[in-house]
Protein backbone atom coordinates (compact mmCIF):
# COMPACT_ATOMS: atom_id res chain seq x y z
CA UNK A 1 0.00 0.00 0.00
CA UNK A 2 1.92 2.96 -1.29
CA UNK A 3 2.28 5.95 1.35
CA UNK A 4 1.75 3.92 4.18
CA UNK A 5 5.25 3.11 6.47
CA UNK A 6 5.84 -0.31 7.47
CA UNK A 7 9.15 0.27 8.65
CA UNK A 8 9.76 1.21 12.63
CA UNK A 9 13.05 2.90 11.11
CA UNK A 10 11.85 5.14 8.63
CA UNK A 11 12.87 8.49 10.71
CA UNK A 12 13.78 12.10 9.03
CA UNK A 13 17.78 12.57 8.71
CA UNK A 14 16.96 16.61 9.18
CA UNK A 15 13.95 19.09 9.19
CA UNK A 16 13.61 22.01 7.26
CA UNK A 17 10.88 23.93 8.87
CA UNK A 18 8.39 21.69 9.77
CA UNK A 19 9.36 19.21 6.14
CA UNK A 20 10.99 16.14 7.04
CA UNK A 21 13.93 15.25 4.85
CA UNK A 22 14.52 11.63 4.58
CA UNK A 23 17.03 9.63 2.39
CA UNK A 24 15.61 9.58 -0.39
CA UNK A 25 15.21 13.74 -0.73
CA UNK A 26 18.71 14.12 0.64
CA UNK A 27 20.21 12.10 -2.33
CA UNK A 28 18.15 13.84 -4.62
CA UNK A 29 19.16 17.40 -3.30
CA UNK A 30 22.89 15.75 -3.46
CA UNK A 31 22.98 14.88 -7.18
CA UNK A 32 21.04 18.08 -8.22
CA UNK A 33 23.86 20.11 -6.27
CA UNK A 34 26.97 17.89 -7.78
CA UNK A 35 24.81 18.59 -11.98
CA UNK A 36 25.01 22.15 -10.78
CA UNK A 37 28.70 21.59 -9.93
CA UNK A 38 29.15 19.95 -12.76
CA UNK A 39 28.04 22.44 -14.90
CA UNK A 40 29.95 24.87 -13.71
CA UNK A 41 33.65 23.20 -13.94
CA UNK A 42 32.59 22.69 -17.50
CA UNK A 43 31.66 26.17 -18.20
CA UNK A 44 35.33 27.39 -16.48
CA UNK A 45 37.28 24.24 -18.34
CA UNK A 46 37.75 22.53 -15.08
CA UNK A 47 36.40 19.40 -17.30
CA UNK A 48 39.92 17.70 -16.16
CA UNK A 49 38.45 17.14 -12.79
CA UNK A 50 36.25 15.21 -14.26
CA UNK A 51 37.94 12.35 -15.71
CA UNK A 52 39.31 11.83 -12.11
CA UNK A 53 36.12 10.87 -11.09
CA UNK A 54 34.42 9.38 -13.85
CA UNK A 55 35.24 5.08 -13.41
CA UNK A 56 37.47 3.72 -15.70
CA UNK A 57 38.88 0.54 -15.16
CA UNK A 58 42.24 0.91 -16.28
CA UNK A 59 42.80 3.64 -13.95
CA UNK A 60 40.84 2.07 -11.01
CA UNK A 61 43.17 -1.59 -11.31
CA UNK A 62 46.39 0.86 -12.78
CA UNK A 63 46.58 3.93 -10.81
CA UNK A 64 44.58 2.90 -8.18
CA UNK A 65 41.90 5.15 -8.05
CA UNK A 66 39.35 3.27 -6.63
CA UNK A 67 37.58 6.16 -5.51
CA UNK A 68 36.21 6.10 -9.00
CA UNK A 69 33.80 3.14 -8.35
CA UNK A 70 31.38 5.36 -6.07
CA UNK A 71 32.20 8.78 -7.26
CA UNK A 72 31.04 7.73 -11.04
CA UNK A 73 27.01 8.47 -10.56
CA UNK A 74 27.55 11.52 -9.48
CA UNK A 75 29.14 12.90 -12.59
CA UNK A 76 26.04 14.46 -14.75
CA UNK A 77 27.31 15.64 -18.10
CA UNK A 78 24.46 18.80 -19.32
CA UNK A 79 24.71 17.63 -22.89
CA UNK A 80 22.11 17.40 -25.32
CA UNK A 81 18.68 16.49 -24.01
CA UNK A 82 20.39 15.45 -20.29
CA UNK A 83 19.29 18.37 -18.62
CA UNK A 84 15.50 16.58 -19.00
CA UNK A 85 16.40 13.16 -18.69
CA UNK A 86 18.34 14.09 -15.32
CA UNK A 87 15.06 16.25 -14.31
CA UNK A 88 12.95 12.98 -14.79
CA UNK A 89 15.62 10.98 -13.45
CA UNK A 90 15.10 12.79 -10.16
CA UNK A 91 11.55 12.82 -9.88
CA UNK A 92 11.36 8.91 -10.82
CA UNK A 93 14.24 8.64 -7.55
CA UNK A 94 12.03 10.03 -5.31
CA UNK A 95 8.89 8.61 -6.68
CA UNK A 96 10.33 5.02 -5.98
CA UNK A 97 12.64 5.74 -3.80
CA UNK A 98 10.60 6.90 -1.06
CA UNK A 99 8.70 4.04 -1.00
CA UNK A 100 11.30 1.48 -0.92
CA UNK A 101 12.49 3.35 1.88
CA UNK A 102 9.33 3.90 3.56
CA UNK A 103 8.49 0.04 3.20
CA UNK A 104 12.13 -1.34 4.31
CA UNK A 105 13.54 1.30 6.37
CA UNK A 106 16.14 3.99 6.31
CA UNK A 107 19.09 2.22 7.21
CA UNK A 108 18.35 -0.64 4.70
CA UNK A 109 17.70 1.81 2.14
CA UNK A 110 21.32 3.22 2.61
CA UNK A 111 22.65 -0.06 2.33
CA UNK A 112 20.66 -0.05 -0.83
CA UNK A 113 21.45 2.62 -2.38
CA UNK A 114 25.43 1.81 -1.43
CA UNK A 115 25.36 -1.78 -3.11
CA UNK A 116 23.59 -0.69 -6.19
CA UNK A 117 26.08 1.76 -6.42
CA UNK A 118 28.95 0.18 -5.54
CA UNK A 119 28.63 -3.79 -6.61
CA UNK A 120 28.29 -3.13 -10.49
CA UNK A 121 31.38 -1.13 -10.90
CA UNK A 122 32.90 -4.23 -9.17
CA UNK A 123 31.90 -6.17 -11.95
CA UNK A 124 33.37 -4.01 -14.27
CA UNK A 125 36.54 -3.36 -12.53
CA UNK A 126 37.11 -7.46 -12.51
CA UNK A 127 35.75 -7.53 -16.35
CA UNK A 128 38.76 -4.50 -16.86
CA UNK A 129 41.24 -7.00 -16.39
CA UNK A 130 40.36 -8.51 -20.65
CA UNK A 131 39.26 -4.65 -21.63
CA UNK A 132 39.19 -1.47 -20.62
CA UNK A 133 35.39 -0.30 -19.52
CA UNK A 134 34.23 3.21 -18.38
CA UNK A 135 30.70 4.57 -16.96
CA UNK A 136 29.43 7.94 -15.88
CA UNK A 137 26.12 8.84 -14.32
CA UNK A 138 23.35 7.39 -12.26
CA UNK A 139 20.98 6.00 -15.07
CA UNK A 140 21.40 2.34 -14.03
CA UNK A 141 21.74 3.11 -10.77
CA UNK A 142 18.23 4.63 -10.15
CA UNK A 143 16.76 1.75 -12.34
CA UNK A 144 18.06 -0.20 -9.73
CA UNK A 145 15.99 1.65 -7.02
CA UNK A 146 12.37 0.93 -9.40
CA UNK A 147 13.39 -2.85 -9.55
CA UNK A 148 13.49 -2.50 -5.82
CA UNK A 149 10.05 -1.65 -6.18
CA UNK A 150 8.84 -3.64 -8.44
CA UNK A 151 10.42 -6.69 -6.52
CA UNK A 152 8.39 -5.22 -3.41
CA UNK A 153 5.09 -4.31 -4.94
CA UNK A 154 5.21 -6.63 -8.34
CA UNK A 155 1.99 -6.49 -8.53
CA UNK A 156 1.59 -2.34 -8.80
CA UNK A 157 0.09 -1.25 -11.57
CA UNK A 158 1.66 1.77 -13.64
CA UNK A 159 1.31 3.28 -16.55
CA UNK A 160 -1.60 2.11 -18.81
CA UNK A 161 -2.41 -0.15 -15.99
CA UNK A 162 0.91 -2.48 -16.65
CA UNK A 163 2.13 -4.14 -13.30
CA UNK A 164 5.82 -3.13 -12.24
CA UNK A 165 6.82 -6.16 -12.40
CA UNK A 166 6.29 -6.59 -16.52
CA UNK A 167 7.60 -2.92 -16.76
CA UNK A 168 11.08 -3.50 -15.25
CA UNK A 169 11.45 -6.46 -17.39
CA UNK A 170 10.30 -4.75 -20.67
CA UNK A 171 13.00 -1.58 -19.54
CA UNK A 172 15.44 -4.29 -18.99
CA UNK A 173 15.03 -5.85 -21.98
CA UNK A 174 15.10 -2.80 -24.11
CA UNK A 175 18.51 -1.31 -21.98
CA UNK A 176 19.95 -5.05 -22.78
CA UNK A 177 18.94 -5.04 -26.84
CA UNK A 178 20.44 -1.27 -26.96
CA UNK A 179 23.66 -2.66 -25.28
CA UNK A 180 23.69 -5.20 -27.68
CA UNK A 181 23.27 -3.22 -30.80
CA UNK A 182 26.13 -0.84 -30.08
CA UNK A 183 28.69 -3.50 -28.16
CA UNK A 184 28.48 -1.38 -24.99
CA UNK A 185 29.62 -4.28 -22.84
CA UNK A 186 29.85 -2.07 -19.86
CA UNK A 187 26.27 -1.00 -19.80
CA UNK A 188 25.57 -4.85 -20.35
CA UNK A 189 27.51 -5.77 -17.36
CA UNK A 190 26.10 -2.23 -15.59
CA UNK A 191 22.47 -3.63 -16.01
CA UNK A 192 22.46 -7.12 -15.28
CA UNK A 193 24.60 -6.73 -12.00
CA UNK A 194 22.09 -3.84 -10.55
CA UNK A 195 18.88 -5.87 -11.18
CA UNK A 196 20.44 -8.71 -9.77
CA UNK A 197 22.01 -6.82 -6.88
CA UNK A 198 17.83 -4.88 -6.19
CA UNK A 199 16.19 -8.30 -6.14
CA UNK A 200 18.56 -9.86 -4.34
CA UNK A 201 18.78 -7.51 -1.68
CA UNK A 202 15.18 -7.21 -1.13
CA UNK A 203 14.58 -11.17 -1.31
CA UNK A 204 16.91 -11.91 1.00
CA UNK A 205 14.91 -9.45 3.42
CA UNK A 206 12.72 -11.92 2.96
CA UNK A 207 10.19 -9.37 1.05
CA UNK A 208 8.40 -10.07 -2.43
CA UNK A 209 6.34 -13.87 -3.58
CA UNK A 210 8.13 -16.68 -1.87
CA UNK A 211 10.22 -18.48 -3.95
CA UNK A 212 8.76 -22.15 -4.28
CA UNK A 213 10.93 -23.47 -6.63
CA UNK A 214 14.17 -22.38 -4.00
CA UNK A 215 12.49 -23.89 -1.03
CA UNK A 216 11.81 -27.31 -3.28
CA UNK A 217 15.55 -27.40 -4.57
CA UNK A 218 16.78 -26.59 -0.82
CA UNK A 219 14.25 -29.21 0.80
CA UNK A 220 15.94 -32.01 -1.79
CA UNK A 221 19.61 -31.33 -1.05
CA UNK A 222 18.59 -31.18 2.94
CA UNK A 223 20.01 -34.45 4.32
CA UNK A 224 16.90 -36.88 5.19
CA UNK A 225 16.73 -38.61 8.42
CA UNK A 226 17.98 -42.59 8.73
CA UNK A 227 15.23 -43.03 11.55
CA UNK A 228 11.54 -41.89 11.76
CA UNK A 229 10.46 -41.66 15.08
CA UNK A 230 6.81 -42.80 15.83
CA UNK A 231 5.38 -42.24 18.97
CA UNK A 232 4.24 -44.58 20.70
CA UNK A 233 0.45 -44.69 21.18
CA UNK A 234 -0.74 -45.70 24.75
CA UNK A 235 -2.82 -48.97 24.99
CA UNK A 236 -6.03 -48.83 25.31
CA UNK A 237 -8.15 -50.12 27.78
CA UNK A 238 -11.27 -52.37 27.46
CA UNK A 239 -14.36 -51.33 29.77
CA UNK A 240 -16.39 -54.37 30.16
CA UNK A 241 -19.67 -53.92 31.24
CA UNK A 242 -21.07 -54.91 34.64
CA UNK A 243 -23.43 -57.36 33.55
CA UNK A 244 -22.66 -59.58 31.39
CA UNK A 245 -25.97 -61.05 30.34
CA UNK A 246 -26.38 -57.51 28.70
CA UNK A 247 -23.19 -57.51 26.82
CA UNK A 248 -23.90 -60.95 25.29
CA UNK A 249 -27.66 -60.90 24.78
CA UNK A 250 -26.66 -59.18 21.09
CA UNK A 251 -24.26 -61.94 20.23
CA UNK A 252 -26.38 -64.88 21.03
CA UNK A 253 -29.35 -63.15 19.42
CA UNK A 254 -27.37 -63.55 16.22
CA UNK A 255 -25.70 -67.13 16.82
CA UNK A 256 -30.12 -68.06 17.15
CA UNK A 257 -30.99 -66.34 13.79
CA UNK A 258 -27.64 -66.58 11.40
CA UNK A 259 -25.16 -69.32 13.51
CA UNK A 260 -22.39 -69.11 15.10
CA UNK A 261 -20.24 -68.94 11.87
CA UNK A 262 -22.18 -65.51 10.89
CA UNK A 263 -19.98 -63.69 14.01
CA UNK A 264 -17.18 -61.54 13.28
CA UNK A 265 -14.35 -61.77 15.06
CA UNK A 266 -14.85 -58.77 17.37
CA UNK A 267 -18.06 -60.83 18.26
CA UNK A 268 -16.34 -63.97 18.78
CA UNK A 269 -13.65 -62.62 21.28
CA UNK A 270 -17.04 -60.97 23.20
CA UNK A 271 -18.44 -64.15 23.55
CA UNK A 272 -15.18 -66.33 24.56
CA UNK A 273 -14.65 -63.39 27.80
CA UNK A 274 -18.24 -64.00 29.01
CA UNK A 275 -17.75 -67.35 29.18
CA UNK A 276 -14.21 -66.92 31.02
CA UNK A 277 -16.19 -64.37 33.46
CA UNK A 278 -19.05 -66.68 34.08
CA UNK A 279 -16.83 -69.55 34.58
CA UNK A 280 -15.30 -67.52 36.95
CA UNK A 281 -18.08 -66.30 39.04
CA UNK A 282 -19.42 -70.20 39.28
CA UNK A 283 -16.35 -71.26 40.90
Amino acid sequence: MFGVTTSDDYQPVTWVGRHPVHVTLLLVGVHVLLMVLTCFLLAFGAAGFLSLIIFDSAQVISLGRVWQIVTYAFVHVPSGMGLLWFAFEMYMLFVFGREVERFIGSRAFIVLYALLLSVPTVFLTIAGLWTRLGVAGSITLHFGVFVAFAAIYPQAEMLLRIQAKWVALVLAGIGTLAALAAHDWASIIMLWATIATAVAFIRLRGIGPELVWWSDLKSRWQPKPKFHVVPRSAPRRTVEPENVHESIDPVLEKISKQGINSLTASERRALDRARTRLLKKSQ
